[in-house]
C-alpha cells in the first residue's frame, strides 16, 4: 500500500489542516469533473450533492440520509475547489503533471487527533475515485465497507507518518 504525502499543521483558527498530496494519472478536466459532478460524486465521495458543485453558493451535501447545508467557497475549474463541510473546510487544488493531475486536498478539521482517521477515510475514497476515472467504477466505500478495504490498516499507518 503506497501512502499519499501528508502533513498536517495548525491552523490559524485553533483547528488543524491535513495536507493530502496525491497524483492521479488523469488530466486534471477529468479529474475536476470527479470533484464536482453529482454523478461521479455519488460513486466515490463520502456524500451526496443536490448540485453540481463547480460553482459557488450553497450546496446541501448528504452523509449516512442526513443533509447539511454547505457552501462552495471557490470554484476555479479545474483549479481549485473549496467549500465547507460539516464545519470543516476542503479545499481541492489540481495541478497539472507530465503524467497527470496532482491533487492536494487541505481539510481543515477541529483537531489533530482528526488527521490519520481522515487521511485513511481520503485515501479510501480517492482509490474509489480513481477506478471510477479509469473506467471501472465499484461503486462508494464507506462506513463498515472502507473497513473492508484497508481503512484500519491506513489510518495507523498514517497515524505513524503524521507523528
Amino acid at each position: 500500500m503506497e501512502l499519499a504525502d501528508v502533513t498536517a499543521h495548525p491552523a490559524d483558527d485553533g483547528r488543524w489542516t491535513l495536507v493530502f498530496t496525491r497524483d492521479l494519472r488523469h488530466p486534471p478536466e477529468k479529474v475536476w469533473a470527479a470533484l464536482t459532478e453529482p454523478g461521479q460524486l455519488r460513486e466515490w465521495a463520502p456524500f451526496e450533492p443536490d448540485r453540481d458543485l463547480a460553482t459557488p453558493g450553497a450546496a446541501t451535501l448528504v452523509m449516512d440520509g442526513a443533509g447539511t447545508e454547505e457552501t462552495i467557497l471557490k470554484a476555479d475549474r479545474p483549479h481549485l475547489l473549496e467549500y465547507t463541510w460539516g464545519g470543516d473546510l476542503l479545499r481541492w487544488e489540481l495541478e497539472p503533471t507530465e503524467s497527470g493531475t496532482r491533487l492536494r486536498l487541505s481539510h481543515t478539521m477541529p483537531g489533530p487527533d482528526w488527521a490519520a482517521r481522515n487521511a485513511a477515510g481520503w485515501h479510501v475514497c480517492l482509490d474509489t475515485a480513481d477506478l471510477l476515472l479509469t473506467g471501472t467504477p465499484k461503486g462508494r466505500v464507506v462506513g463498515d465497507d472502507a473497513l473492508a478495504h484497508g481503512w484500519q490498516d491506513l489510518r495507523d499507518a498514517y497515524e505513524t507518518k503524521l507523528s
